[in-house]
């Protein structure tokens, strides 16, 4: 602790530099929240500073709510908690509680490094203020940093292809905008992440399906027989981690699919939000777009790094360039400045982010595997190599009923039909992996008190659809 508080100690008065020392390492991570800090005698002892000095800074720190005393556990590092609380109303219009657990959300806590790299991006400012701040395809240098990590994965790709936009969803509507008209056919994976289902629906398209899951992967058969008999005018894929399978799609599968859409003439809009989110010893094929040249690919910054940097980017086939920015500046006229910065300082050692995400990751869904097989034998958790949650089916088609009765031990679900473009999946749904091992671990333990408390006149009773993340 002493060598991590370093010049933050040479503030005066004394007590005010050792309280934001300590508040920058537990903002930051570097003190994980819940872990015990030096008691005030050690503090003391190895700072050599004043009793007096200790004890003042952390009155401070349990003032602003960054420290809290347990009995008989010390004192323990935590985080102000919103005075709104943690969620918007719109995802949760119920509103929720200290002890409710919500699983309808399936992105990481934030990292260690956050802060410190909003601090850098804010001394970064002042070179952008003498301009509008406006970059309708991004700040040249993030473009540039996209630009090298898909070289790096065996994609080569020049700035000039890529274009940054609020987040997936974002580059999601922005590619319908400039491929799909009212009326024309989208093919989709069945399952898939619901809110593309929504944006899609809201462009016009009519959606066409493929299955897929994490046993089988892709229908390549199927989807082809959709290519040449409705002959949609795009297809909406997530190869790397599907959600909500975790589903992988092997390179070969790649070659054979991109071939099949190039031959049909359809382009294929790539979402990679997940790619990054690799289990640990797991390998990742090259890029859908590099079987395929006409794909636009979607990347985000929310579920590889943190929900909160709202920025994505898409890497758009040159040809594609003018559609598509034209497309931009119709929706949006640029994405916010100090988060780009901000994210361009976490790309400078992206791969300790990534570590700790993966290795959290690994260990929660551990934990889950573990409950469900403890407190839901009947269930069958099929994980995925990757991703941020495991799709679980059920031995009876209640999903809808489940999530109502979930809720009412203060669990909040996303029912399979959440990810069925046309109704159905009733016999699946979705467990993140992205919270404590052992917050998991007690969900699923009332999921269980639940599914047993859920009727079997209820089974096919539909229960509340939440805005799944």
């Amino acid at each position: 602790m002493a060598t991590l508080l370093g010049p933050s100690l040479g503030r005066a008065p004394a007590y005010l530099g050792l309280a934001d020392g300590l508040r920058a390492l537990i903002s930051d991570g570097r003190v994980p929240v819940g872990s015990r800090l030096p008691s005030e005698r050690e503090l003391t002892a190895h700072l050599a500073v004043s009793r007096t000095t200790v004890t003042r800074a952390y009155d401070v720190l349990r003032e602003q709510e960054y420290l809290e005393s347990r009995q008989g556990s010390g004192s323990v590092a935590r985080l102000p908690m919103p005075r709104a609380g943690r969620t918007d109303h719109l995802l949760m219009p119920r509103g929720s509680d200290d002890t409710s657990i919500d699983l309808t959300i399936a992105a990481p806590g934030a990292p260690p490094g956050v802060v410190a790299a909003y601090q850098a991006a804010l001394e970064r400012l002042p070179a952008y203020l003498s301009g509008s701040g406006y970059y309708p395809t991004g700040v040249p240098a993030l473009r540039e940093a996209i630009a090298r990590r898909y070289d790096g994965r065996g994609l080569p790709t020049t700035p000039e292809q890529v274009v940054i936009v609020g987040g997936a969803l974002s580059g999601l509507a922005i590619a319908a905008q400039a491929l799909v008209r009212p009326g024309d056919r989208v093919l989709v994976e069945t399952p898939t992440y619901p809110n593309p289902i929504m944006t899609l629906r809201a462009r016009g398209a009519r959606l066409l399906t493929t299955a897929v899951d994490v046993t089988h992967g892709w229908d390549v058969e199927g989807a082809v027989a959709q290519l040449h008999s409705r002959r949609p005018a795009m297809a909406y894929l997530i190869p790397d981690f599907q959600n909500p399978t975790g589903a992988l799609m092997a390179a070969e599968v790649r070659e054979e699919l991109g071939a099949a859409l190039q031959a049909a003439g359809v382009t294929p809009v790539v979402d990679e939000s997940m790619v990054d989110l690799s289990l640990p010893g797991v390998s990742v094929p090259a890029p859908f777009a590099a079987h395929s040249r006409d794909t636009v690919t979607v990347g985000s910054a929310s579920k590889a790094f943190w929900v909160g940097l709202r920025i994505g980017w898409m890497r758009v086939p040159a040809d594609r360039i003018r559609a598509v920015t034209a497309a931009r500046l119709s929706l949006d006229l640029a994405s916010p400045l100090l988060e780009q910065l901000a994210l361009l300082e976490i790309l400078r050692d992206e791969t300790a982010v990534l570590t700790h995400h993966r290795t959290t990751l690994a260990a929660s869904r551990s934990a889950l595997l573990a409950a469900v097989a403890e407190h839901l034998p009947d269930w069958t958790a099929t994980p995925g190599r990757g991703g941020l949650a495991v799709w679980c089916r059920l031995p009876r088609p209640a999903s809808s009923a489940l999530s109502v009765t979930a809720e009412e031990q203060g669990v909040y679900l996303a029912a399979g039909p959440s990810f069925a473009a046309h109704g159905g999946l009733e016999h699946y749904v979705r467990l993140p992996h992205t919270l404590p091992p052992e917050t998991l671990t007690e969900a699923v333990r009332r999921i269980a008190v639940a599914w047993r408390d859920t009727p079997e006149e209820r089974w096919t009773r539909p229960g509340r659809a939440p805005v799944v993340a």
